[in-house]
């Protein structure tokens, strides 16, 4: 299901996960998750309505081990209870960016990726493309040429 970012759709991506949104200030929410299992641990945080230059954005934080991660740009997020995870990605000019967060403590990115490789045969792509291709498909339904930080939606 495609998500704008509310308090409530956060709510929802923990839920997927399995972990609690905390609060920190006003638009900031962190999760943390940890796979004893694989020995794994993440933390990120969703910062809503950031401002750069006099334009609003939303940005995603990941902190796992010795690897920090950012999507800047994030326009919306797929929480799918079934993959049990998270998409977060943003879409501008063609091009797609997606962080894919997992239940288990896992996470994906992929970045700059164009909208053909979404939308084409991904069993024509490169191997190494494949995932991406697949990956990424859930975010080509989501039609976003009118979106706008200025919406009523945006927490």
């Amino acid at each position: 299901m495609i998500h704008e970012f509310t308090e409530e759709n956060i709510l929802s991506i923990g839920k997927v996960l399995e972990s609690t949104p905390k609060k920190l200030g006003a638009d900031v929410y962190r999760l943390e998750m940890e796979n004893q299992e694989d020995n794994r641990k993440l933390a990120f945080e969703i910062h809503l309505g950031l401002e750069v230059n006099h334009k609003r954005m939303n940005m995603v934080s990941v902190y796992s081990g010795s690897t920090f991660m950012q999507l800047h740009n994030c326009t919306a997020f797929i929480a799918s209870d079934i993959l049990k995870q998270v998409t977060f990605f943003g879409k501008q000019n063609g091009i797609t960016s997606g962080l894919i967060i997992e239940q288990g403590a896992g996470c994906s990115l992929y970045s700059n990726v164009d909208d053909s490789v979404l939308t084409g045969d991904f069993t024509k792509l490169p191997e190494d493309m494949m995932m991406c291709g697949v990956a990424l498909s859930l975010t080509d339904t989501l039609d976003i040429d009118d979106f706008s930080f200025d919406d009523d939606n945006v927490s």
